[in-house]
C-alpha cells in the first residue's frame, strides 16, 4: 500500500539528493577521501530511492569535448 505522503517524502528526498549532486563541490578543509565518501553516499541514496540519472538528464561524458568537460570540472 502507497500512501501520497510517502510518494511526496520520496520525491522531496530526490529532489534534494540530485541538487546535491548537481550543486557538489569540495567543502573548505575537506580531503579528498571525504569528499569521495561525500560523493558516494549521495549516489547510493539515490539508488535506493530507484533513481538513477538517464543520458538525457547527465551530459553523456564521452560526447563531450575535452575543453567543455575541464571548464565544467573547474567551475565545480
Amino acid at each position: 500500500v502507497t500512501h501520497e505522503g510517502t510518494n511526496q517524502v520520496k520525491d522531496a528526498k530526490i529532489n534534494m539528493l540530485v541538487r546535491e549532486y548537481e550543486m557538489f563541490s569540495m567543502k573548505e578543509n575537506e580531503n579528498i577521501s571525504g569528499m569521495f565518501v561525500r560523493f558516494t553516499n549521495i549516489i547510493n541514496s539515490l539508488q535506493s530511492l530507484n533513481k538513477f540519472y538517464t543520458n538525457k538528464e547527465a551530459k553523456d561524458l564521452n560526447t563531450l569535448p575535452l575543453e567543455e568537460l575541464l571548464g565544467s570540472l573547474m567551475t565545480h
